[in-house]
């Protein structure tokens, strides 16, 4: 049981790290799921190979410490989907979209109800038949096929465990950004800070902003390279008075396009040496 601790605190420490250094939530989400993974990954492997010498270590490892990883998987998928996804338009709209997915997350625990009763109360009556592999019992009613695939490392209840946490997790986040929303006053104060220091203004779309910050972060002009993306994101929101949001999720979007990804930086390029030319003449 040594070496699934061991997994388990190498996981925390770097979850802890990534949440600690956030630059968008997206980017946040992305790096989680592959830490998830590689942790994931990693326990399998072991309790494959190690055996396992009674029930009660089993149940263990598929009702503790398989769910502490599997569940920062599905939450970190769950919330890239979701923001991915979250409409940019007025705050009402934004608090309806994130109103609905909260009631998604809470129909789960409804749809469940019998099982999520079970692990809240901390009952163990049934960790035999729910934890233990090899109970491939349909009647069981889980919605986890996954352990008719992978019968080495899943039980019929694992993965529900770890979807009860996630989802959880994913419901207090999105609580607090519902209050960040209705809050919002504080950020406009900020901006209108940012106003009074500087009297230029980005004209453009943010898009073309944010293009621009990541060629010039990319290139490592700023500070020999060293200066992190947060920094001259916020010092571009200060000197032109704007607000980028969620940069890295549009960083997304420009990573995304089928054609001229760099459509900002081309049309830079273009008008200089246009007036290059214009000069010579």
């Amino acid at each position: 049981m040594k070496i699934h601790l061991e997994i388990i605190k190498e996981f925390e420490i770097n979850i802890k790290n990534l949440e600690a250094d956030v630059e968008g939530i997206l980017r946040v989400a992305e790096d989680g799921i592959k830490i998830s993974k590689k942790a994931l990954l990693k326990l399998r492997k072991e309790v494959v190979s190690k055996k396992i010498t009674t029930n009660e270590q089993e149940i263990t490892i598929f009702k503790t410490i398989k769910p502490k990883i599997y569940s920062k998987l599905i939450y970190y998928v769950k919330l890239f989907n979701i923001e991915s996804k979250r409409p940019r338009g007025s705050s009402k709209s934004q608090k309806k979209y994130l109103d609905y997915e909260i009631k998604k997350l809470q129909d789960y625990f409804n749809d469940n109800l019998e099982f999520y009763q079970y692990y809240r109360r901390s009952e163990t009556s049934l960790d035999n038949q729910y934890f233990i592999r090899g109970k491939e019992d349909i009647r069981l009613h889980s919605d986890n096929f996954h352990f008719f695939i992978d019968e080495k490392f899943s039980t019929s209840h694992d993965s529900t465990v770890a979807t009860i946490i996630a989802y959880d997790m994913l419901i207090v986040y999105l609580q607090k950004e519902i209050e960040l929303i209705e809050n919002k006053n504080g950020m406009e104060t900020n901006i209108n800070a940012f106003q009074k220091q500087s009297k230029l203004f980005w004209t453009a779309n943010k898009t073309d902003l944010i293009e621009l910050i990541y060629a010039l972060h990319s290139a490592g002009v700023i500070n020999s390279g060293t200066a992190d993306i947060k920094e001259v994101a916020s010092v571009c929101e200060q000197m032109f008075n704007v607000s980028l949001g969620d940069y890295y999720r549009s960083f997304l979007e420009i990573r995304s396009r089928k054609i001229n990804q760099t459509k900002f930086i081309d049309k830079l390029k273009e008008s200089l040496t246009n007036k290059m030319l214009e000069s010579d003449e």
